[in-house]
Formats: structure tokens, C-alpha cells, sequence
């Protein structure tokens, strides 16, 4: 079977393209004074590294985003089913648009904590994060439930993987749940008390995984057409 490049494989190309010459810039010419690269619960930096440790953040993220997005990219072109085809291609835009999105993300907020004085609320640092992370929630669970069996995206337990209604159904509520965790979230930002905002959307994915996965194991447990181990 031909392989077709679609604009979601050019974009990802070109994701990938950017991120490793941001971390080439950041590299030769960021800035040369300490950089905040750890924040405590209460968001304040409490590490501090330098720019060769941003440029190779920025160089993993380019590899997560061609692991996941690329891969997804590949098993979609050689699908020759119509509707896993789709399915995959949804979740190689999803893939980019999050991960690719974090990379620009953290590089704003360890920029901008690193201009800030050192007495600056902590709210300045945890609001934008609990935002960023209800909008990775929110567009997660618009799409989860409707992507099929893959290598990087999904509830990918020995469960789901060994039974397409364990996995259809596991999925579908974990994107029911991080959707409204997410949607939730965005409303709730501007005027949410931090750090408990944002550790309250972290407790919500916790939960919604551990549902997720208990889910993929009673619905595994009364399918008829599971596959053995």
C-alpha cells in the first residue's frame, strides 16, 4: 500500500523541525543567567539549572512529539481500514497539538518566573498551569473515546489491550471524565485559590485513571470475545 503524507504528518515534520531548533538557539544564544527548571507545590522555583538543560528539554519533546505523533502518523497510513484510519489521525492531531503545545508553554513560564523578583506570589506561576492543564483535559477528552487501539495514546492496560469492548469502554469514560475535569477547570481558573486549584485538577486526572483502568478490567473480566493472556 502507497503511503500518503497528509498536512497532520507535515505539521508534525515541522513540530518536530521547530522544537530542535529552538533547542539549538536556546543552546548558542538563550540566556547565560540560572533558569528556573522545578517548581514546588507552591510555585515557587526550587531548582535552578541553566540553558543547555531548557535546549535539552526542548530536544525530548521533539522526540516524544515524532514517537507519538509520527508513529500514530505511520500506523494511519498503513491502516486500510477507513475508520481506524480516522481514529488514528485523530489521535495523531491530538498528540501534537498537546505535547507541541507544552514545549512553548514551559518555555514562557521558565523564562517569565526567571525575570520575576523573588518575593512574587506564587499565584503569578499556578494560574497559567492550572489553565494550560484543563485545556490538555479538555482536549484530550473530546476526542479519547472515539480513537481505536494504538501504541501511544489511550488507557493501554493488559485489559484493554486484550479486548476491543474493555478498550472502547475504558476510554470513553476516561474522556467523559477529562472533559468536564477540563472544562470545569477553565472556568474555574481565574478565580481559583492556588496551589489548591491546581492540585485539585491533578487529583481529578489521578482519579479519573484509576476509574479508567477499573473500568478496562470489569468490562475485560464479561467479555465474551476477550483474548487470552
Amino acid at each position: 500500500m502507497t503511503r500518503r503524507f497528509t498536512l497532520i504528518d507535515i505539521a508534525t515534520a515541522v513540530a518536530v523541525a521547530a522544537l530542535l531548533a529552538g533547542a539549538l538557539w536556546v543552546v548558542l544564544h538563550g540566556p547565560t543567567e540560572p533558569l528556573p527548571m522545578h517548581f514546588g507545590a507552591d510555585g515557587r522555583p526550587d531548582r535552578w539549572g541553566d540553558r543547555r538543560e531548557l535546549a535539552g528539554l526542548l530536544a525530548f519533546l521533539a522526540v516524544i512529539v515524532g514517537l507519538t505523533a509520527g508513529g500514530l502518523g505511520v500506523y494511519a497510513g498503513r491502516a486500510t481500514d477507513p475508520a481506524r484510519r480516522r481514529g488514528l489521525r485523530l489521535g495523531q492531531l491530538v498528540s501534537l497539538i498537546v505535547i507541541g503545545s507544552i514545549a512553548p508553554f514551559l518555555t514562557w513560564q521558565i523564562l517569565s518566573t526567571a525575570s520575576q523578583p523573588a518575593a512574587a506570589p506564587a499565584i503569578v506561576t499556578l494560574v497559567w498551569p492550572m489553565g494550560f492543564l484543563a485545556f490538555v483535559c479538555l482536549t484530550l477528552g473530546a476526542v479519547l473515546g472515539r480513537i481505536p487501539p494504538n501504541i501511544a495514546i489511550g488507557v493501554r492496560t493488559a485489559w484493554s489491550l486484550k479486548s476491543r469492548l474493555a478498550w472502547d469502554r475504558s476510554n470513553r469514560l476516561m474522556g467523559r471524565l477529562l472533559f468536564w475535569l477540563g472544562l470545569g477547570g477553565l472556568v474555574a481558573t481565574p478565580a481559583a485559590p492556588q496551589p489548591l486549584g491546581l492540585w485539585v485538577m491533578v487529583a481529578g486526572i489521578l482519579l479519573s485513571g484509576v476509574a479508567a483502568i477499573f473500568e478496562s478490567w470489569r468490562v475485560w473480566r464479561t467479555d465474551s470475545n476477550r483474548q487470552p493472556f
